[in-house]
């Protein structure tokens, strides 16, 4: 397979001679929703995929062992929900400016797999796989906006003439490996038009749909759009918006968003920087309306406010009471099976080897919505280490590297220990 991230350098006669596995991942308590698993278990590693989970796997059949007990191993996390077509230099546009380059901002809180949601529409789809996609670390996958011309703020959002659902259609099946959705959003006029032509492209192209309203107008009732507009399997995004009408005069969570979600509409949470409230989610939450699965919408803005990163969203539904496991399945498992990835959000055998070992901090945390409301919270998530493709690309604190007072400048040959992994433009010095 040839040399790899995960290779560390190891004294002579310390590896085993003919090993088993690449990587294993020891002592962590793994949480897999796929497979209702949460329990204390080994992962092992090999050639990028996941080749074992099992109670204990001996540290002798892997070339590397990392102890991660103490720690929770779950899969990669998998954000349906993000804006990442950025360098185009479009001004005041998620296909421009607005957008973040993934790479930068997902292995440190343990995404593997990242969905765009929307920035790009047909028109412009190529340039965002040539300039994003195909050079990303990260797994980038895409909705295909509805607008040809994709998020490009202002009139270009509003324009009915570029919906085009026969085109979106046959984008997203001409790329399927990639589009894994469609997506309306910002719309600000009374018609249904975006929405209709969104599912008419899903339909067409047999892809979940993502709306995110725009304008809530009493010509197009949020609650008509839930009951009535979108299939079983489409995704409401921003959930806890303050415009979304969640509850009565009486706080209570209104009954008909019970009724979507038994016809199947998925709610999704979306924060970004203005689509997260406390006094929208703490109440429903409480009376069980809970996500379906837990989103960033990653953005420039939303990064720097209080949203910041998945870890941080996934962290306040803790303190708000969900469970951890619950958490974990709503960041893993759920988004995977929302786009339709089943190979993704799990550690089954033979899975791609994406895994994300997290940290349950204890003490005193605050966090913030999009009002600039406070939460006082009691728990917060860490990541130590992610795993990409059986790679390690993130190591918070080390953990998967030997000691330097262990490794001698040079092997019982001369030969230099340099592994690759830490400056690849490192090259040892002759003696």
């Amino acid at each position: 397979m040839g040399r790899t991230l995960l290779t560390l350098i190891v004294l002579a006669g310390c590896a085993p001679a003919q090993a088993r596995y690449d990587v294993l991942l020891q002592g962590g308590h793994v949480v897999d929703a796929k497979y209702n698993l949460s329990a204390v278990r080994d992962v092992a590693i090999k050639d990028g995929r996941i080749a074992a989970v099992a109670a204990h796997i001996a540290a002798t059949e892997a070339s590397k062992t990392i102890d991660v007990r103490g720690l929770y191993v779950t899969p990669g996390l998998v954000d349906i929900h993000v804006h990442a077509y950025g360098g185009t230099g479009m001004r005041d546009a998620y296909s421009g400016d607005h957008s973040v380059y993934p790479d930068g901002f997902t292995f440190r809180s343990g995404v593997t797999t990242v969905v765009d949601a929307g920035s790009s529409g047909w028109r412009n789809f190529d340039d965002f796989k040539d300039r994003i996609i195909d050079r990303s670390k990260t797994r980038v996958l895409a909705l295909l906006n509805i607008v040809g011309h994709g998020m490009g703020g202002g009139a270009i959002e509003q324009n009915l003439e570029d919906m085009d659902a026969k085109a979106t259609a046959d984008a997203a099946v001409k790329y399927k490996t990639i589009v894994v959705g469609v997506k309306t959003a910002h719309y600000d006029g009374p018609e249904w038009t975006p929405v209709e032509r969104a599912v008419a492209a899903g339909t067409l192209a047999g892809i979940p749909v993502m709306v995110d309203f725009g304008t809530f107008r009493p010509e197009r009732p949020f609650q008509d759009l839930v009951l009535k507009k979108l299939r079983p399997g489409d995704i409401y995004t921003h959930t806890y918006l303050d415009a979304v009408p969640m509850l009565d005069a009486h706080g209570k969570v209104q009954p008909y968003l019970f009724e979507a979600r038994k016809r199947g509409v998925i709610f999704d949470v979306g924060h970004g920087g203005g689509s997260f409230l406390f006094r929208q989610a703490v109440p429903a939450i409480r009376q069980g309306f809970v996500p379906d699965s837990i989103s960033t919408d990653l953005h420039i803005d939303s990064m720097n406010s209080g949203m910041k990163d998945m870890l941080n969203v996934m962290s306040k539904f803790l303190n708000m009471g969900l469970p951890l496991d619950d958490v974990i399945a709503r960041s893993t498992w759920n988004p995977a099976k929302e786009i339709h990835r089943e190979d993704l959000g799990n550690l089954s055998v033979g899975a791609p080897a994406d895994i994300a070992v997290l940290r349950l901090q204890k003490g005193q945390f605050g966090f913030v919505d999009v009002f600039g409301a406070r939460l006082q919270g009691t728990m917060k998530l860490v990541c130590e280490v992610t795993v990409r493709n059986g790679l390690v690309v993130y190591d918070l604190n080390g953990i998967s590297r030997a000691d330097w007072t262990h490794l001698g400048a040079y092997g019982p040959q001369g030969e230099a220990k340099w592994d690759g992994t830490i400056n690849p433009g490192l090259r040892a010095p002759k003696k």
